[in-house]
């Protein structure tokens, strides 16, 4: 802890600055161009040996990502929920809003870490478990999409390709 404050204070500032960091990062995220989250960059583009499947077997994302809210709605962005189409500027379109959301929830994992310095220990232990553990799966999730999304594209392009 490297800003002493009063318990009271802290308990304030953790309780209902934690849930206004995720809520402003969304916030902040839904509003930026989507042509600031191309799939192809860094840290977007799929890694070597990074498939869908990886994420089915070791996450088993199947079993939990119903439980997983979209907030994007929330502040009138894009909904990630379901696939609503499959022609290819929606897929397109829903590619980058996996990376927008990814980059959101990096961003929000950060900032909240940024709550250690004026939590005291062990508390402090509990937002630094907390600030990962509320956002991987997240993260997991909008890797799986994209890499399951990018499989509908080249479908696409090779439907296209035969006719």
């Amino acid at each position: 802890m490297w800003i002493d404050l009063p318990m009271l204070w802290i308990g304030l500032l953790n309780g209902l600055g934690i849930p206004a960091a995720h809520l402003g990062v969304s916030w902040i995220f839904t509003r930026m161009p989507l042509a600031w989250f191309h799939p192809s960059w860094f840290p977007f583009a799929a890694f070597p040996g990074e498939t869908r499947g990886l994420y089915d077997r070791l996450f088993r994302v199947k079993s939990w990502k119903g439980a997983i809210p979209d907030a994007g709605p929330w502040f009138g962005g894009f909904a990630k929920k379901r696939l609503r189409s499959s022609d290819r500027e929606f897929t397109e379109r829903f590619v980058a809003e996996t990376c927008r959301s990814e980059a959101a929830h990096w961003v929000q994992c950060l900032v909240i870490i940024g709550f250690v310095v004026w939590t005291p220990m062990p508390w402090a232990w509990v937002i630094l478990a907390y600030a990962p553990l509320s956002n991987l799966p997240c993260i997991v999730l909008q890797r799986q999409n994209r890499l399951r999304l990018a499989g509908i594209l080249r479908r696409l392009e090779g439907d296209k390709a035969s006719s």
